[in-house]
């Protein structure tokens, strides 16, 4: 697994050095102007890309997580429109929906790792078929008649008080599963939440080889929206840019996990130290500081990514240095944050040195970076919350772990001497992935101004 690891490891490096190279030398490391017309794999192709990324998943990285949280059983049930969070995370595509009630069991025992299913439609490989028919009394009882045969010590459900993503059992089917259960077998039930967001948080190689990818795609349509092919100055709003972003990732067949978000500053427009965020919508003028938050899902992998864009003005030939000073200072922030990264930390512990190095250098700075993966917002450590820069109960005291990945989210503030020392806030965000050594940007990052001119 570790070889794995440094694979990856040494591809993500493989993958950033050429482009690089071919940047203006920039002043921070990983910085890449990500180009236009990236390959998009179509609808049609993704569900074998898909399929064979959860087979890996289920043959080699589930084993070790259930051995790891020490369990023997995991039960996964759904039903039709009221899917629990992982399902989708485990069963082969195309699948809009659970059909009917459906039971997925995975089990650690005598006769190794199995991945059974208890439904009126079986699966398929990788999933092996323990009862298949249309009768609910008898799927339950054969999911009864299952347990009892493996006699697992501890069964793993989804039950969850803190982590939503490990709470996807409901009610009526606990409470079905509850009744059906051997006697005494009740008492072995536990919740599964360190199996889930393991489960959730780790990434594997196969997954590292697409992902930096579908991060160059969301960050080239930010590089298509901040420039003049999309905005005329005294005319585009930022509703236009965003719905710019959005149909762009429609047509590139890029599904969007939230609406896009632009805005803009500008001299003379209220921005103080204690601002929680500065900005605000309108058109577009000569002079602008943009910005933009987007994200897709491709792949069962979600980005996360905001970028900062100018608008030149008449005479102007380069960004006001107030700004390059700005941006330089949001680029190290990010490494204040990115070095702090240290395997079995918790997010707390990880937020708490990077402010501190923040504050070293006198940079007004805030640190709401979260896992990333097969959700926007997925679980693994918080490091911080835009709204609470101290520690983050229980989110925050999960340990980082190799094989994560982060959406690196935050900002800083910044007086800029060409607009009379007023304040501007620089909003930086980019997909990375923790390998257990450093933090990799999966498409780098910005470390230039997008401009429109």
């Amino acid at each position: 697994m570790k070889f794995r690891h440094l694979f990856v490891a040494c591809l993500l490096t493989a993958y950033l050095v050429p482009l690089q190279a071919r940047d203006a030398a920039p002043a921070f490391s990983q910085g890449r102007v990500v180009g236009a017309d990236n390959a998009v794999v179509p609808w049609r192709e993704r569900p074998a890309v898909e399929n064979r990324i959860l087979t890996e998943r289920l043959e080699t990285l589930l084993p070790a997580l259930m051995e790891e949280t020490g369990f023997d059983m995991w039960l996964v049930l759904a039903r039709e429109y009221a899917e629990d969070p992982v399902y989708f995370s485990l069963v082969p595509q195309p699948a809009h929906a659970a059909r009917r009630t459906t039971m997925l069991v995975f089990v650690r025992g005598a006769d190794g790792f199995e991945c059974l299913s208890v439904n009126r439609y079986p699966f398929g490989p990788p999933y092996t078929s323990a009862w298949a028919g249309g009768d609910l009394d008898e799927q339950w009882q054969a999911l009864a008649d299952l347990i009892r045969r493996k006699n697992p010590q501890r069964i793993g459900i989804n039950v969850s008080s803190e982590w939503p993503v490990a709470d996807g059992l409901t009610h009526g089917l606990h409470q079905r599963l509850l009744s059906v259960l051997p006697a005494g077998f009740e008492d072995r039930l536990e919740s599964a939440e360190p199996l889930v967001i393991r489960w959730v948080e780790t990434r594997t190689p196969s997954e590292m080889e697409i992902y930096p990818h579908i991060v160059a795609l969301a960050r080239q349509v930010i590089g298509e929206a901040f420039s003049s092919r999309v905005i005329t100055p005294g005319v585009t709003t930022t509703e236009d840019v965003s719905w710019y972003i959005r149909e762009r990732f429609g047509e590139l067949q890029l599904p969007v996990w939230f609406q896009p978000d632009v805005d803009l500053q500008r001299r003379g427009q209220d921005c103080e130290v204690d601002t929680p965020a500065c900005g605000s919508e309108g058109v577009i003028l000569p002079g602008d500081v943009l910005h933009t938050d987007v994200g897709v899902c491709v792949f069962k992998l979600c980005t996360d990514t905001q970028e900062m864009g100018y608008v030149m003005q008449l005479g102007e030939t380069t960004v006001p240095q107030g700004l390059l000073d700005a941006l330089a200072t949001g680029n190290q922030w990010q490494d204040d944050l990115t070095n702090s990264f240290k395997t079995g930390l918790s997010g707390n512990q990880v937020l708490a040195a990077s402010l501190e190095a923040s504050r070293e250098r006198g940079v007004v700075a805030a640190t709401y970076s979260h896992p990333i993966g097969f959700f926007g917002h997925s679980s693994g450590p918080t490091i911080g919350m835009w709204d609470n820069q101290g520690d983050t109960p229980v989110r925050g005291d999960w340990p980082v772990a190799a094989m994560t990945a982060y959406a690196i989210e935050g900002n800083i503030k910044a007086q800029v001497p060409e607009w009379g020392d007023q304040w501007v806030q620089i909003k930086l965000e980019q997909t990375a992935l923790f390998d257990g050594e450093r933090v990799i940007y999966m498409a780098g990052r910005q470390t230039s101004w997008h401009l429109v001119q």
